[in-house]
């Protein structure tokens, strides 16, 4: 099930033709309606494919390979530009359509706000959902300069839903005071660092759904500068391959995952989206059991 029928870009490296016997489905959300600062994460899915043509199949961290597996790409959503509520609609129905089909949705971003949608569908599937966020800023705003569909609100809006003891934040390093005090108050919050919170984290999730997002600035813009929203102090690409081995060598249940914030513009090493498309091989592994 293509979500264009006339995509004709690049995919993800190593993708099946065949959706029916796939267990996980690569989509983009190519959306950046909303952004405070830089635009052009709307690029990254496509650059996240391209880069993934120098990934070697397989993986040493794991000893496996996605050779051995079945995957499939289907392109791109076509959203409308500049309609951000439609456009979150559109990913909504898709992600649905995919948890009907029994698939593990493994989403590229865009900005972080395309995740909101994602989660209210695996909540309806799992109502004992887990969220897991990895990121150099809360999301905890109800509002951006009044709009409440922002990508600074996503969090904020799941928690609304999901009740925060049930959001588990690693990574933090940006945000109003506002949102740290609630953060810590409301949240399982756990500012600047990632790995160490997380292994002590995982086994209170034992048995639990899980979903995963990764907005791509918890890296140091050393190692990540494509994104829209730099913030200096970041963890290392090799703190963010562990911690999703973390993730799936614990016992957990990892439902579905996004990796978003890619905005290759500002990176013309191209090191960004070719971090992500390696954080992707790694999930696509270690994630869909």
């Amino acid at each position: 099930m293509r979500l264009n029928e006339a995509y004709s870009g690049k995919v993800f490296i190593n993708s099946s033709n065949d959706y029916e016997n796939s267990r996980a489905i690569i989509y983009g959300m190519p959306m950046d309606f909303t952004v405070s600062f830089r635009p052009g994460s709307r690029f990254g899915p496509a650059r996240i494919r391209e880069a993934s043509i120098g990934l070697e199949e397989y993986s040493p961290y794991l000893d496996l390979s996605i050779e051995d597996i079945t995957y499939f790409d289907a392109g791109d959503l076509m959203l409308p530009f500049g309609n951000a509520s439609r456009s979150l609609d559109m990913i909504g129905e898709y992600v649905g359509g995919l948890l009907r089909d029994g698939k593990f949705p493994l989403g590229l971003g865009g900005e972080h706000l395309v995740t909101w949608p994602v989660i209210r569908e695996m909540y309806k599937k799992y109502p004992d959902l887990a969220l897991i966020h990895i990121d150099a800023h809360a999301d905890l705003r109800d509002q951006y300069e009044g709009e409440v569909l922002s990508h600074s609100t996503p969090v904020k809006k799941a928690v609304e839903l999901m009740g925060g003891r049930n959001i588990y934040q690693y990574g933090i390093r940006s945000g109003s005071r506002e949102e740290f005090k609630f953060g810590k108050e409301h949240v399982n919050f756990h500012p600047f660092e990632v790995l160490v919170p997380l292994k002590k984290s995982l086994p209170s999730l034992a048995g639990r759904p899980i979903y995963v997002t990764i907005d791509i600035d918890v890296l140091d813009p050393s190692a990540a500068p494509g994104t829209g929203t730099a913030e200096a102090g970041g963890i290392t690409s090799k703190e963010l391959i562990a911690a999703i081995h973390e993730i799936s060598q614990s016992d957990v249940k990892v439902v579905g995952a996004d990796v978003v914030e890619v905005a290759p513009i500002y990176d013309p090493t191209e090191q960004t989206p070719i971090v992500a498309s390696k954080l992707i091989r790694e999930m696509l592994l270690g994630f869909v059991k």
